[in-house]
Parts: C-alpha cells; sequence; structure tokens
C-alpha cells in the first residue's frame, strides 16, 4: 500500500495500536528545559520511577535564562529555582545536561539538530510547541504537555491519535529578498492559525527543495501556528551532509546502515493526502504581520485588509487592530518602530544573523531602535564572531548578547515595554507575548534589519537595490 512519509515515519514507531483509540508510540529522542519538565520529574519522584532511557533525553536551559551576564547568579528567584531543579533532576537521573555557561547550552530546538540529535525517520518530542521545527530533517517531532514528559521519561513511550496528513506545495522561484521566514509567513497567512489543525503537514515542490536545511527549520518550526501537529520535509543529500559527522549522528558502519534506511524516506508517488495545498512561489514577497496572531499577515508592500475580506475574523478582527493601533487599509510601510528583537528558535540560527549582517552592513542603527540580537545558542554566537559578523555589526552600532529564547516570550528580563512596537524574527504576536502591552511584528531577518536602520517598517529590497 503507497504510504507518506508522514506515515512510514509513524507505522514504524507504533508500539500498540489501541482500539478506536490512540497509538501507542515510541520516541527516539525527548528534549526537555527548565520550565516544563519540573513538574513531570516531581511526578516520577511520587511513583518512585527512574527515567527509563536517560541517554535518549536531553537537557538544556533556555525560556528564562538572561542574556546578559549568564556568568553571574540568576537573580530572579522563580527562573533560578526552575534552573537549579532542571540540573538537579538531569544529574539525578543521568541525563546530558548542558546549563548556562556549558558549550553547549542554547534554544532546545536550535541545539538539537546542531548535535545531531535530530535524525531523519526519528520521533522527537519536547514540552514545547515549536519542537515541529525538527521535523525539516524527516523527523515526526512535536510539542507536548507536562503530563506527557512524564509518560515519556517513564515509558519512552506517548499515546496519540494519529493525525490526518496534509502536503504543502510550493512551485517555482522566490523572489529576491524573500526569506523561508516569509514562505512560512505567507502560508499561514492564507491557511489561518486554524487551517491546518488536525493535520500533520509535509512540505513538497521546488521552493522548499531550494532552501538550506535552516532555512527547513524555520519553515517547520512555525508549522504549529496554522494548527498543525506538526511539519517535516523528506530528506534529501542537503540533510544528509548536514547531520553527517554530529556527535550525535551515526558514525561507521552505524552510518551506512542508517543511510539505507533514511533514503527511503519519501512520499510514496501514489501516496494519497487527506488534504493538498498548492501555492506559486513567485507570488509570495517579504512579509510582515500588523495583528495579534501570526495568521494576520500580509506582503510588505500591501495594505491591511478590511475585515470583511479576513475569513472568520470579523468578531475579533477590530479588537486586534485596536491593540496594534492600526487601521483597515492603512499600509505599514513607514510605521514607526522602537525595538527589533533578532533571535528565537525560529530565527537565531547563523544564517539569520548573517541575513541581518548583510543588510546593516555599512549602515547604522537608528538611534531611537532598541536592538537585542540574540544567537540560539553558543555555537551560533561563536560562528558570528569567527566569521567577522560581530565586527560589522559592532560598527552599525548593535550589541550581541547570549544564548536564549529571550524577548520570544519575555521570561527574563527582555520585555519590550507596554505600547512599544517591535519587529521581531520570534514565531507569536499575542497581546502580552513580548512583555505586558508590547506591540509585535512579525517578520524575517532581512526585514527586521532594514527596520533596524531605519527606525521603520521598511521594504528590504529598497536598501538592497542601494
Amino acid at each position: 500500500m503507497p504510504k507518506t512519509l508522514f506515515d512510514k515515519v509513524w507505522d514504524s514507531h507504533v508500539v500498540h495500536q489501541i482500539k478506536e483509540g490512540p497509538d501507542v508510540l515510541f520516541i527516539d529522542r525527548h528534549m526537555i528545559h527548565e520550565v516544563t519538565s519540573p513538574v513531570a520529574f516531581l511526578g516520577l519522584k511520587n511513583r518512585n520511577i527512574n527515567v527509563l532511557y536517560p541517554e535518549r533525553t536531553f537537557a538544556t536551559a533556555d525560556h528564562n535564562t538572561p542574556t546578559l551576564n549568564q556568568h553571574l547568579p540568576v537573580q530572579d528567584p522563580l527562573s533560578a529555582n526552575q534552573l537549579e531543579t532542571l540540573e538537579r533532576n538531569a544529574l539525578e537521573h543521568q541525563i546530558s545536561y548542558w546549563g548556562l555557561g556549558h558549550e553547549k547550552n542554547g534554544i532546545v530546538h536550535v541545539v538539537g539538530p546542531e548535535y545531531g540529535i535530530t535524525l531523519p525517520g526519528a520521533t522527537m518530542v519536547c514540552g514545547d510547541s515549536h519542537t515541529s521545527t525538527h521535523g525539516a530533517f524527516g523527523a515526526i517531532a512535536f510539542g507536548i504537555g507536562t503530563s506527557e514528559v512524564e509518560m515519556v521519561l517513564a515509558s519512552q513511550c506517548i499515546m496519540q491519535p494519529k493525525p490526518k496528513k496534509m502536503r504543502i506545495t510550493i512551485t517555482g522561484q522566490l523572489q529576491n529578498g524573500v526569506s523561508p521566514k516569509d514562505v512560512a509567513l505567507f502560508i499561514i497567512s492564507q491557511l489561518t492559525t486554524s487551517g491546518a489543525t488536525g493535520y500533520f503537514v509535509e512540505y513538497a515542490g521546488e521552493v522548499f527543495e531550494s532552501m538550506s536545511m535552516e532555512g527547513r527549520m524555520t519553515v517547520c518550526n512555525l508549522s504549529i501556528e496554522m494548527g498543525a501537529r506538526g511539519g517535516m520535509i523528506a530528506p534529501d543529500q542537503k540533510t544528509f551532509e548536514y547531520i553527517k559527522g554530529r556527535e550525535f549522528t551515526p558514525q561507521g558502519v552505524a552510518w551506512d546502515k542508517a543511510m539505507a534506511y533514511w533514503s527511503t524516506l519519501t512520499s510514496d508517488s501514489d501516496a494519497v493526502f487527506d488534504k493538498e495545498i498548492t501555492f506559486d512561489g513567485s507570488r509570495i514577497e517579504p512579509m510582515i504581520t500588523y495583528g495579534t496572531n501570526p495568521g494576520m499577515g500580509t506582503g510588505i508592500t500591501k495594505k491591511i485588509p478590511n475585515a470583511s475580506s479576513v475569513e472568520g475574523a470579523q468578531t475579533t478582527y477590530q479588537k486586534s487592530l485596536d491593540y496594534m493601533g492600526y487601521h483597515e487599509g492603512e499600509t505599514l510601510l513607514g510605521k514607526k518602530i522602537d525595538y527589533v528583537f533578532l533571535g528565537s528558535c525560529t530565527n537565531g540560527r547563523i544564517e539569520d544573523f548573517r541575513a541581518f549582517t548583510e543588510l546593516v552592513k555599512g549602515r547604522q542603527r537608528a538611534k531611537h531602535v532598541t536592538a537585542w540580537l540574540v544567537p540560539g545558542s553558543h555555537k551560533v554566537l561563536n560562528a558570528i564572531k569567527k566569521e567577522g559578523l560581530f565586527d560589522t555589526l559592532t560598527q552599525a552600532g548593535f550589541e550581541l548578547r547570549e544564548p536564549g529564547c529571550s524577548a520570544c516570550l519575555a521570561m527574563n528580563d527582555d520585555k519590550i515595554p507596554a505600547g512599544k512596537y517591535a519587529v521581531s524574527t520570534s514565531n507569536r504576536n499575542f497581546e502580552g507575548r513580548q512583555g505586558p502591552g508590547s506591540r509585535t511584528l512579525l517578520a524575517s531577518p532581512t526585514v527586521a534589519a532594514a527596520a533596524a536602520v531605519t527606525g521603520k517598517v521598511t521594504d528590504p529590497r529598497e536598501l538592497m537595490n542601494t
């Protein structure tokens, strides 16, 4: 029977099928952090249970870690307690732990691929919704709740109903200045934030085939923002070249054996999806959001849509625009911004910093703009310095922070003040997401760079042409 890529990976991990119920799915790799794991470990302790396969679990500190002076004690008592608890639990259960100051420390969905924890054909979970990032490698990866974190720690399995299957194909070539982030925001704007609810998405077509692995991670990262359980892209030569030789990747004979399996991980030509959607990649331009969910996005040269043209959003549309201080029919071009945030598990990788640096090179940060540039890991931070990006950014008036989730969800001191506008490369623009009363415009690193040097929403292609 013909199978999709999703079917092949899912079915090979089913331990038990519950009649008229969920599947019991074996999990290859489990990643944890300081926020969603403490209660899970407490559950194990109360039941006198150990972690079944500690070598399959990896812990890093990221969500509420400071991005300045990480060598000093964490001042916030709640954050300090969560970090200490994660370290204690990891040591007690012999789990790999990469805390503050560790050379491998960074955002959970950045360090996973960096060290070969993420592999094609694997199942991966984490107590974080953007676990879908790892699907870029042909893995089934999705976020789970705290009780499910406990379940995986105890049994290395999870009970899950099998999602439906959707394929999103984007044909053709992207315009100059259009990035993977723009592709993802375009898809969400077309499907809305609930358009893929109940589905696991496979991305296909020339646009995704030509993307780098880091670009694919950005797209898969944002799958959850259109309601999908996760997203994935079939592994190819780019995938294999990226992961080869990394610390937790198979080596020698084990690599050859793994490659024999990984090479089969494509959807069969006659496989059937529950839903198919196709877009023309040449239609996509640099994107920016204007509202309070990731689906409220538009091409940067276009106007804010009228409520009557936005399917299913009329009841909350005006409330969202009122919160943002915008109006129907307005253009965002030229709108003043106050903050720029480059980072997060969506756009905190070295390619994102290269793109940002390329556009600000030879220019200066606008004087009224506060910019937080936060690498996704120490590996990214070291590459920024090694490649000379740090010097270019410094000359342009920017400062670099230390790795962490930072202003993506404002669980540390990196909070956008109330009423201020931030062009952010993160993944969510909910009310108060980046700080109480903050106003977030989601965009790509290139759009963020253009805003940082002009102090307003700017089409980056204008600066590229000059």
